[in-house]
């Protein structure tokens, strides 16, 4: 990893811990916080987890209705959005309020994402483009990490869960503060040579890889539902349970800055299809083995390749498209929202037909696989497409 890369990436790994380690996921740790002060339901809980999956979901359609065109503008305003509704939780008291402040938060953190993912630290075909797009992605995970540790640290010092959310809603406003001076000044994302010219055309490929993507999404989504809940029957302690989500997104951070050397000389799909394989695996385990070891396991393989997977997708999605890369993030990432809302869905109409959540995890794991496998039959067009990306030795061949 090039100390020059790094510095390149870094701004935008900030914006995506902020974005989406605190605008997605900071509900995950604070939630058993709001469950024990206001005496809310595990029914209620999953609303607002909802809501902000909607958020999410609507988010990239409105980013595929109308292909953000300011990158930089838009990213500013959807930073400011997350910090300005996560410091919001503590104003109201009603699981209605609440779910409506994590479905706006939802919605800017796909913003966020969006514009990150289509910006270009570097130009195509730059040497530098793999290990800048590793630390970029990198955030997520650091994001996610920091958010439980700071949830710990609160949780001990004997924080409510309004202390909390102000405490995440200053990280998330810190966070956006150090990135935007570096952000600003980089060279202008894609730009296009007139206001008025219409969308670019989006390449053949990219609604079969989008399909797959949102595979991807409802199995990702059912380990990180019901993993926490497996892992707590076996141990009950919270303060032990309680690393479970540091952990994660440690995993998370370190695989995106692991894989590319692991990975060097395949693709950005072959590793998109093995990192999914080795998610179904991770199900697999702990469907079949009722053991702490086998949680422990499957919370790493599942954290250590859901951004891995994100990275491989978008930056397959990005070279395949070229100008549409902004309107193709958008289409993976709704992809993603509606797969991930549709996975607890499926689980909770497959109970109802007496499956059991082992039977759960293992069907997720035999989707995955399959998807895994299909996803190598996918045909794709446009400059760029399946070459190297991950790897950093791999550079791009195309124009």
């Amino acid at each position: 990893m090039s100390a020059s890369a790094a510095s390149l990436a870094w701004p935008a790994a900030l914006a995506l811990a902020a974005a989406m380690g605190i605008g997605r996921f900071a509900f995950t740790p604070v939630w058993p916080l709001m469950a024990q002060e206001a005496g809310l339901s595990l029914a209620q809980g999953s609303w607002m987890a909802s809501a902000n999956y909607a958020g999410y979901l609507l988010g990239a359609l409105a980013a595929i209705a109308w292909p953000v065109r300011r990158l930089r503008a838009t990213l500013a305003a959807s930073l400011a959005a997350v910090a300005a509704l996560t410091l919001a939780m503590p104003l109201l008291d009603s699981v209605a309020g609440w779910s409506a402040l994590r479905l706006a938060a939802g919605y800017a953190s796909a913003s966020a994402f969006i514009c990150v993912a289509a910006w270009r630290s570097v130009p195509a075909g730059d040497p530098r483009e793999a290990s800048v797009s590793a630390v970029t992605y990198a955030g997520v995970g650091a994001g996610i990490a920091l958010t439980g540790l700071a949830c710990l640290a609160l949780m001990a010092w004997g924080a409510g869960a309004n202390q909390t959310w102000v405490a995440l809603g200053g990280l998330t406003l810190a966070l956006s503060v150090a990135a935007w001076p570096r952000l600003s000044r980089q060279s202008p994302p894609a730009r296009t040579s007139a206001a008025a010219m219409p969308p670019a055309r989006l390449p053949r490929g990219i609604g079969a890889l989008s399909l797959h993507y949102g595979v991807f999404g409802v199995g990702y989504i059912i380990p990180a539902t019901f993993l926490p809940a497996m892992a707590k029957e076996i141990l009950p302690d919270p303060a032990i349970f309680g690393w479970a989500w540091p952990l994660f997104g440690l995993a998370a951070a370190l695989s995106c800055l692991l894989v590319p050397r692991l990975a060097r000389g395949r693709d950005d799909r072959q590793v998109w299809r093995c990192a999914q394989l080795l998610m179904a695996a991770g199900m697999l385990a702990v469907a079949l083995w009722h053991h702490i070891a086998a949680v422990i396991l499957a919370a790493l393989l599942v954290g250590g390749t859901f951004m891995v997977i994100t990275q491989a997708g978008m930056l397959t999605a990005r070279r395949l498209s070229g100008p549409a890369a902004p309107r193709a993030a958008a289409i993976m990432t709704a992809a993603f929202a509606a797969g991930q809302i549709l996975g607890p869905l499926l689980a909770s109409w497959a109970a109802r037909w007496g499956a059991d959540l082992p039977q759960v995890l293992e069907a997720g794991a035999v989707l995955l696989a399959a998807s895994a496998w299909a996803l190598g039959k996918v045909t794709t067009d446009g400059a760029g497409a399946g070459h190297n990306a991950i790897g950093p030795q791999g550079r791009s061949h195309s124009n």
